[in-house]
C-alpha cells in the first residue's frame, strides 16, 4: 500500500520573535527574521481498511494503538494527529508514522513543523486544495487553539513556506516576505554558523504568559524592548540583503539582550556562561532560540574560529551542530509501492 510522507523544516528565529506573540500584533504590529534549516519533522501515513488508527514515535519507539480515533489518548503527538484528522474530517483507518530531528522544547519549532508535517500529509492524502497560507494558518489553528500549546505565529509559517523570510504580523493579515540573499552570503553564513545545544529543554508557557500580562499591562520596559526588536529585525535583514554579515553578528547580540528584558527567566547562568565562553574564543555573534530558558544557541564565528568555539562549548557540556539551510519549506510525497 502506498504510504503519504511529509516533511516540514525546523527554523531559526534570528530577530522578532515575541513581537508575533497575541495580542500584541494585533495592537501593534510584529515582524520576524527567520529561516529554516536543514532538520525536519516527518509525518508518514498508511490508510486501513479496519477503520482503526495507530500513532508511531519512530524517534522514541513509542506506539498508541490500535484504536478508533475519537478512542486515543489525547496526549503529546496524539493530540496533533487526533486534531488534524478531525479538521480534515477523515473517517478512515490510518497509521501515522511521526519523528523530530530535534525535540519540542529546544527552540527550533519542532512542534509547529510537526503539525504542519501532519497537514501536508493530510492534504495530499485527501487531495484537498490548499495555499502555504491556508496551511500555515491552520497549523497555528491546530497548535494554539485545538491542542492549547502557548506561542506566536512565526513558526507555522516559516515550516511551511521555507527559506529565509521576513514575515509581518499586522491585524487581520500575516505577509510572508521571501528574501532574496546571495548564494555567497548564505555559504558564507552556512560555513561560520554552528547550533550549540544547552543541555536542557524548556517549557516556555510561563514565560510567554508572563510577556501577554507585561504587554497587557503596558509595561513600559516590556513595550520599548519589543518595539526595538522590530527596528533590529529590520536592521538584521538589511544587513544580509547586503551581505554585511559582521553587522549581522553585532545585530544577533544586540537582539538578544533587548529580549532578554520581557522576562527574567529567558537566560540563566548556565546560557549566559556558555554565550560567553563562545564570545571568549571566536564567535561574534549569538543568542538563544526560541522563548527562552533552554533549548539551542545560533553563534556566528569569524571565519576560520567555528571549531575552535565547538570545542570550547562542548568542553563545558553543550553540542555543537553544524548549520544547513533548507530553501523549500514542506515537502509531500508519496512512497513507491
Amino acid at each position: 500500500m502506498v504510504k503519504i510522507r511529509a516533511r516540514a523544516p525546523l527554523r531559526v528565529s534570528y530577530a522578532g520573535g515575541g513581537t508575533d506573540v497575541p495580542p500584541y500584533p494585533g495592537l501593534k504590529g510584529g515582524v520576524v527574521l527567520s529561516s529554516t534549516i536543514q532538520n525536519y519533522a516527518y509525518c508518514s501515513i498508511a490508510p486501513r481498511t479496519d477503520g482503526m488508527v495507530t500513532v508511531f514515535r519512530e524517534d522514541q519507539d513509542v506506539s498508541t494503538g490500535p484504536q478508533r480515533l475519537g478512542q486515543l489518548e489525547t496526549s503529546g503527538e496524539v493530540e496533533f494527529v487526533r486534531a488534524v484528522a478531525k479538521r480534515f474530517q477523515v473517517d478512515e483507518g490510518f497509521d501515522a508514522n511521526l519523528r523530530y530531528d530535534a525535540a519540542p522544547g529546544t527552540g527550533l519549532g519542532s512542534s509547529s513543523a510537526l503539525c504542519v508535517a501532519l497537514i501536508g500529509a493530510f492534504r495530499e492524502w485527501k487531495g484537498a486544495s490548499m495555499t502555504d497560507y491556508d496551511i500555515a494558518n491552520l497549523a497555528y489553528d491546530v497548535e494554539r487553539k485545538d491542542v492549547g500549546i502557548p506561542g506566536g505565529l512565526q513558526d507555522q509559517y516559516a515550516s511551511t513556506f521555507g527559506g529565509f523570510n521576513l514575515i509581518e504580523f499586522k491585524k487581520g493579515a500575516n505577509i510572508v516576505n521571501p528574501l532574496r540573499i546571495k548564494r555567497e552570503t548564505l555559504n558564507e553564513l552556512e560555513y561560520n554558523s554552528l547550533l550549540c545545544f544547552t543541555g536542557t529543554t524548556r517549557r516556555s508557557g510561563g514565560i510567554l504568559q508572563r510577556q501577554i500580562e507585561s504587554y497587557e499591562n503596558r509595561e513600559l520596559n516590556v513595550m520599548d524592548a519589543l518595539e526595538r526588536m522590530k527596528e533590529l529585525t529590520l536592521e538584521m535583514k538589511d544587513s544580509l540583503l547586503t551581505g554585511n554579515l559582521t553587522e549581522f553578528a553585532r545585530l544577533l547580540n544586540s537582539e538578544w539582550e533587548t529580549k532578554k528584558a520581557l522576562d527574567s527567566a529567558i537566560s540563566n547562568d548556565e546560557i549566559d556562561k556558555l554565550l560567553q565562553t563562545a564570545r571568549q574564543n571566536g564567535a561574534i555573534g549569538g543568542k538563544l532560540l526560541g522563548a527562552g530558558g533552554g533549548g539551542f544557541l545560533f553563534l556566528y564565528c569569524e571565519p576560520g574560529k567555528r571549531v575552535h568555539v565547538e570545542k570550547e562549548v562542548e568542553r563545558l557540556g553543550g553540542k555543537a551542530f553544524p548549520v544547513r539551510f533548507d530553501l523549500e519549506g514542506l515537502q509531500t510525497w508519496r512512497s513507491p509501492k
